[in-house]
């Protein structure tokens, strides 16, 4: 599948169930925990469930020069590109991705034996008795994870915006 239809595909079927409740960090990297599912293309009736993380390398307000970074996505084993080329995709497009390195390890790639719906309701559910405040929940299409995943990891940054300006503020209130 080529990046646009990916994207397209993404945009129009990625689901936030549960987002993170804690902020992200504005003075060191940012863990951003997750859990993906899709329905499975191979079993149907079966849901595909992706389990990792995206490290987000000192996220802040004040960003870099530079473009985003990304690595661990797959982006040139799944969808004929690579870092340079997704990054190019984005600037045609008008895209602005916050410049930070984003760094996906995926932890495990598992089968829930259930539609999608059952899924989601499982893991709603263990995560909430685990009280687990860090990990976000996310549907989407199993051919376009990757831009799933960065839809996610990019509303977490816009989500916090409010809370770095007054972290800023406040640490430069401090400093005087």
């Amino acid at each position: 599948m080529n990046m646009y239809d990916a994207w397209v595909k993404a945009l129009k079927n990625t689901e936030i169930v549960r987002s993170r409740i804690r902020g992200l960090l504005t003075d060191s990297d940012t863990i951003m925990p997750y859990i993906f599912l899709a329905e499975s293309t191979i079993n149907p009736g079966d849901t595909v469930v992706r389990q990792g993380e995206v490290v987000i390398q000192k996220p802040s307000l004040v960003l870099p020069p530079n473009v985003p970074q990304f690595k661990g996505f797959e982006f040139e084993e799944e969808m004929e590109g690579d870092e340079d080329s997704i990054v190019n995709f984005f600037l045609v497009r008008g895209i602005s991705i916050p410049s930070y390195r984003y760094n996906n390890k995926t932890q495990s790639l598992d089968v829930f034996e259930g539609r999608l719906s059952k899924a989601i309701s499982f893991y709603k559910d263990k995560l909430q008795k685990e009280e687990n405040v860090r990990t976000g929940l996310i549907i989407g299409l199993e051919e376009s994870w990757q831009f799933s995943i960065l839809l996610y990891n990019c509303s977490q940054v816009l989500k916090n915006a409010d809370h770095d300006i007054q972290k800023l503020l406040n640490d430069f209130r401090k400093k005087k």
